[in-house]
């Protein structure tokens, strides 16, 4: 394996022309780069911050075996790649000089390019969180039934949109992945963010949900205000969602957790998900020698 079998790039047209076929051919495991890159597609190259967004392909014998991508200043995602693969890719991006703040893929993936990254760079890698992917089965509506009823979030619900929108991402220790305004607007216009409201008409939980790329939709963004938790809520508006994703054509229904979170994990299996495959998160510190 070379490090010169990546072909890297900034143009996401020519990166879905020789990986597209690729993430579709899996598109549960690949559903990160999936909905990432149709953001970046239909949203412009921002949505996720002022860097450019970097993309790669593994190509043997004309054939894409493998897939990168980055929205600075996040972290590099990779699909599945042997130990050798990643060890020449780390050896590729440590060459370029450019410094890494992450990486997340599945759990061996992720552990065998951080652990390359360190060799390669001296940068120290640190576990900041072990994920699941789950799939809906059959879907099951959790009872008892909180008070209330969904509601599709409209225009009116966007200041309430914009501070769970930082609430959420506080709570699972994420800087903003997009700007919170601007996540706000573009889930309104399209009814992606259902809430739980109660009798009172007062929100008190939200799920969004991605659009759907590959015949698959992601469930994300599930949030309650701590005061209102443990009254069923986030199960009931979780369920919501994922009926409306199977009667909108949804083949596949996906979600992560935090496997460190195992109220949420009990939740979403009672619901109907079943595991997928588990992914990890690791933060990088910066390359020894780095601003000397």
């Amino acid at each position: 394996m070379r490090s010169d079998d990546w072909r890297l790039t900034d143009d996401l047209d020519d990166f879905l022309a020789r990986a597209g076929a690729f993430l579709r051919s899996r598109s549960a495991p690949h559903t990160v780069a999936l909905t990432v890159t149709e953001a970046l597609r239909t949203r412009g190259p921002h949505t996720y911050g002022e860097g450019t967004p970097e993309f790669g392909v593994l190509e043997r014998d004309g054939t894409a075996r493998a897939a990168l991508l980055r929205t600075p200043p996040h972290r590099l995602h990779l699909t599945a790649l042997t130990g050798e693969d990643a060890d020449a890719l780390a050896a590729r991006l440590a060459g370029l000089g450019r410094p890494l703040p992450g990486v997340q893929s599945d759990r061996d993936t992720a552990a065998a390019f951080a652990g390359a990254w360190h060799r390669r760079t001296g940068a120290r890698a640190t576990l900041h969180q072990r994920q699941r992917l789950y799939r809906l089965g059959a879907l099951t509506a959790p009872r008892p039934v909180p008070p209330g009823r969904p509601r599709v979030a409209r225009e009116a619900d966007r200041e309430q949109l914009v501070t769970w929108y930082r609430e959420f991402c506080d709570a699972v220790g994420e800087r903003h992945l997009q700007r919170p305004g601007e996540w706000a607007d573009a889930h309104i216009a399209r009814g992606g963010v259902t809430f739980w409201e109660t009798p009172d008409g007062t929100p008190a939980a939200m799920a969004c949900l991605s659009p759907e790329v590959a015949g698959q939709v992601r469930v994300a963004g599930v949030y309650t205000p701590p005061r209102l938790r443990g009254r069923g809520y986030a199960g009931a508006v979780t369920a919501e969602v994922s009926r409306a994703a199977l009667e909108g054509g949804a083949a596949e229904v996906l979600l992560f957790t935090d496997l460190a979170n195992p109220t949420s994990n009990g939740l979403y299996r009672r619901i109907g998900y079943r595991p997928v495959a588990d992914f990890a998160v690791y933060d990088f510190s910066e390359p020894r020698g780095a601003g000397a």
